[in-house]
């Protein structure tokens, strides 16, 4: 991007999955091994975000069955009880794995071409176009490398070679809203992703986590570090779903716009000493959440980089900077911190994409500082915790 930021080409990379003819097709032949895919999709949520573009969410390209509607994971369980359990190319029931299924694998609108896994040219009744035994899976975007792209497909036919031999009978996960809570930061997409590759190591595949990491690197940049007395804070970029907003009229005819103009950060902070300690964003104390490990917490911050002219709230300003300051309360004094910009700290615009890779390196670290600490006494508020997203500080929110 202009601002040095690394993105896809917004292209799809989808990964289509069938047999050289349609009664060939594994999911005709094993009518187990569909559910099993979506059931581990439901399950994992970073095989939907880590390979996943900039646009994601209820009214994207590729949605997740849960992001549509509340009452689809009650719905679905229902169906999968009703799929035949043999091969049904043997007695003619083929079509059954697709009426049972087409009307759940769709978006928010009944769109059956724009879901995550696309059943819509499986093997429908109504024309032939329908019935070539596919199965698309849309949640992924073009990566910048060709071995990144074979590490995605190796995954899915890993995940298929396991289905077909033990089918996944796990029960479907209700997520609600820390689907765009927790599941938008780094942390815990790369270790859902870890568990997927020991999942598969343990039916005796051997794939290597490294394999991934060049994904998680390209998907979450590290956007600025930064140490003081043994406390050490990292800002990497997150996920942040976009909506589509209200029909507008413009000079071309009726329009849709896509709010874009909020993004999410993940802080992580190791070497913490609770409660002495507390992190504040723009003055604002961080809701953060152990790892796990001893000292470690995450949390997100979702703020408003710019201002568009539609937007889903229009008359709220933007957030930046951000400046992240770490707390001592037994003294009520910052230690230190640092500080985001969003756009270039001196008001400059570029009139170019970057040439290469280290200028836009040197486009993205000219927006962050590590500063000295804030002057004078500080006193530090509670965090507010969100009952519906409780890892995540919400900028937006903090005048309200």
């Amino acid at each position: 991007m202009e601002d040095g930021r690394h993105s896809g080409t917004g292209g799809g990379n989808h990964i289509v999955l069938g047999g050289d003819t349609p009664l060939d097709s594994p999911f005709l032949r094993r009518p187990s091994l569909l559910p099993s895919l979506i059931t581990y999709f439901n399950n994992h949520p970073s095989l939907s975000y880590l390979f996943s573009g900039l646009f994601i969410g209820p009214t994207s390209q590729a949605p997740r069955l849960d992001e549509t509607r509340h009452e689809s994971v009650y719905e679905l369980e229902t169906a999968f009880a009703t799929l035949p359990k043999g091969d049904t190319t043997l007695d003619h029931t083929q079509w059954l794995v697709d009426r049972v299924l087409r009307n759940h694998m769709v978006d928010m609108t009944g769109n059956t071409h724009r879901s995550e896994i696309c059943l819509d040219k499986l093997f429908s009744p109504g024309s032939t176009t329908g019935r070539l035994g596919l199965v698309e899976l849309r949640g992924f975007e073009m990566p910048p490398h060709s071995e990144m792209s074979l590490a995605q497909q190796l995954l899915i036919r890993g995940l298929i070679s396991r289905f077909w031999d033990q089918p996944y009978e796990e029960k479907l996960m209700r997520w609600g809203t820390s689907l765009h809570d927790k599941w938008m930061l780094p942390h815990f997409v790369q270790g859902d992703m870890q568990d997927v590759v020991e999942d598969l190591r343990q039916h005796g595949l051997d794939f290597d986590p490294a394999w991934f990491a060049p994904h998680q690197e390209f998907r979450f940049p590290i956007i600025g570090e930064y140490s003081q007395k043994n406390i050490h804070l990292e800002l990497r970029q997150a996920i942040e779903p976009w909506h589509v907003l209200g029909e507008e009229q413009s000079s071309q005819g009726t329009s849709r716009y896509v709010d874009s103009s909020v993004e999410r950060l993940q802080l992580k902070v190791s070497g913490f000493e609770d409660p002495r300690y507390r992190v504040t964003c723009n003055g604002v104390t961080v809701p953060l959440h152990p790892t796990g490990r001893q000292g470690e917490f995450v949390a997100g911050v979702r703020y408003r980089a710019w201002s568009p002219f539609s937007a889903l709230h229009p008359t709220l300003p933007t957030d930046g900077p951000l400046t992240f300051d770490i707390i001592d309360q037994w003294n009520q004094l910052s230690i230190g911190g640092c500080q985001y910009h969003v756009v270039h700290p001196g008001g400059r615009a570029h009139d170019d994409f970057p040439l290469n890779a280290y200028v836009a390196e040197s486009r993205r670290r000219a927006r962050f500082f590590t500063m000295n600490k804030t002057p004078g006494r500080v006193s530090t508020a509670e965090p507010v915790i969100s009952k519906d997203y409780p890892m995540t500080l919400d900028l937006q929110r903090r005048n309200l």
